[in-house]
């Protein structure tokens, strides 16, 4: 069994069979599915796939003849590389500022602006934001426990708070510099960053405006309520609701731990999208000295730890808490994210599997004697690569890759921002186990992987179609040719 194709599917027997026909944890389910994905691939497939990431030969030679299991052990630290501290310093920013009253505070400031009826909005607008400059995984990690304490606050509506946080991050995440996969779009396709930002920003709000229905429509049909979970109970969260506003921390303490992440990694992203020399930033020094200083903590892993300390400050603060009850806190609060760090690595390492298989470059092969319009068939190909091997960056390189060449052509009849957004939207389907991303999402949330499956992936699904659709629409009106 050679081809990647059947490879694939055996990978996707594995892991959706064993979670949900044979009730296996999650973790296991997916490293068997890595380890079955791992053993089908020829070792002449690894070699290659590391010669197209740019490795000398006798240094991909070397990696494919690597065992089977440390491959999959590269890949599963990979993978925590990316997202190990984060998810660590997340648990405890998202426990300590439900425990502090901190969530409660933000919760009814917000309240304050938006109403009871219009807060979904107000979520998925400030995510929808918030992600333009920061990892979407980060915004996604400050603001679920936001959505724990309005479930809890309005006493409904758990799933279309959850829904519209993850709604406006995924999409902002896919279409607007400077997060990476835009970013790197630009480049690819020679498109001005200042146009994909404008052109992004429009078709962002288009698809969360048509998310937010969705989620609508989906928290009427689906009656999920708000969990119990070790780091977020619901007698606690519901004692904290019933306090008076001078029990809770002031709004600036409350919203420190989640600002000063933001805050910081907003300028340090700022800085490497438009400073590429390595000439001052500025000619006063005492001001570089300074900028220097906040770039160091906008490093995500950094701004995330500076972030949990201020967390622990404000709940030690608050709750006059001893040393040993900090320390259990802390505890209690990792082994959440521990087991969500787990889970999320082990999908990286099924996805880096499914990589080395060779499917991206199968599925280009497939598709490159199609005689398709470009934008559709933009949309195609990275839909097919991100649903067959979870990455949205890998399937926005692939796509990218195939059409680079296509998008400088002088008769392509409309601007080549137009197959970044379709690469962007097709980057949004379908979201399912073999994506880190969508671990993620499911486990802070607190939804069963078969409600994740029946509501994040189909709105994220719908809202990828509705970027295509509307981008195929503006490409013949205003073709800015």
């Amino acid at each position: 069994m050679a081809d990647p194709i059947l490879i694939l599917l055996v990978g996707v027997v594995i892991v959706v069979g064993g979670i949900i026909g044979f009730k296996l944890h999650p973790f296991l389910a997916l490293l068997l599915a890595a380890l079955a994905v791992a053993l089908l691939t020829p070792t002449e497939f690894v070699e290659q796939y590391f010669i197209s990431k740019g490795l000398a030969g006798s240094e991909a030679f070397k990696q494919a003849h690597k065992s089977v299991g440390e491959r999959i052990a590269t890949e599963f630290g990979n993978t925590c590389t990316k997202i190990g501290i984060l998810i660590a310093m997340a648990a405890i920013i998202g426990k300590a500022m439900l425990d502090s009253g901190a969530a409660e505070k933000i919760i009814r400031a917000m309240l304050k602006v938006t109403g009871e009826k219009n807060a979904p909005i107000g979520f998925i607008l400030s995510s929808f934001f918030l992600t333009i400059p920061v990892f979407v995984d980060t915004v996604i990690f400050l603001m679920m426990p936001l959505a724990k304490a309005m479930g809890m606050r309005l006493n409904k509506n758990y799933l279309l708070l959850a829904l519209s946080v993850i709604a406006g991050a995924v999409m902002a995440n896919s279409y607007i510099p400077p997060s990476p996969g835009p970013l790197f779009l630009v480049g690819a396709m020679n498109v001005p960053i200042g146009l994909m930002m404008i052109c992004g920003l429009i078709l962002g709000l288009c698809t969360i405006t048509v998310g937010y229905f969705i989620a609508v429509f989906l928290n009427k049909k689906f009656d999920i309520p708000l969990r119990d979970s070790p780091d977020a109970r619901l007698e606690d969260i519901k004692v904290i609701a019933e306090k008076n506003d001078n029990e809770l921390p002031s709004l600036g303490w409350a919203l420190l731990p989640a600002v000063f992440p933001l805050l910081t990694i907003c300028i340090r992203s700022g800085v490497e999208a438009f400073h590429k020399t390595d000439a001052p930033l500025t000619n006063f020094v005492i001001i570089n000295k300074v900028l220097d200083l906040v770039i160091f903590f906008g490093d995500k892993n950094i701004a995330l730890l500076m972030g949990a300390i201020f967390a622990l400050l404000v709940l030690a603060n608050q709750k006059k808490t001893t040393k040993d009850k900090l320390t259990a806190f802390v505890q209690t609060a990792l082994m959440s994210g521990g087991g969500i760090i787990l889970i999320t690595a082990a999908g990286g390492a099924f996805g880096g599997m499914l990589q080395q298989s060779g499917i991206s470059s199968r599925i280009a092969d497939l598709t490159k004697d199609y005689q398709m319009a470009l934008i559709p068939l933009a949309f195609f190909i990275t839909m097919v690569v991100r649903t067959a091997q979870g990455s949205a960056t890998v399937a926005l390189i692939t796509a990218s890759g195939i059409l680079a060449g296509m998008a400088q052509n002088t008769n392509l009849g409309f601007h080549p921002v137009y197959l970044c957004l379709a690469i962007g939207s097709g980057a949004k389907l379908i979201p399912w186990m073999n994506d880190a991303g969508f671990w993620i999402m499911c486990k802070t949330s607190n939804l069963t992987e078969q409600e994740a499956l029946k509501t994040i992936a189909p709105m994220q699904s719908l809202m990828g179609l509705t970027g295509v659709i509307l981008t195929m629409i503006a490409a013949w009106i205003f073709p800015m040719v």
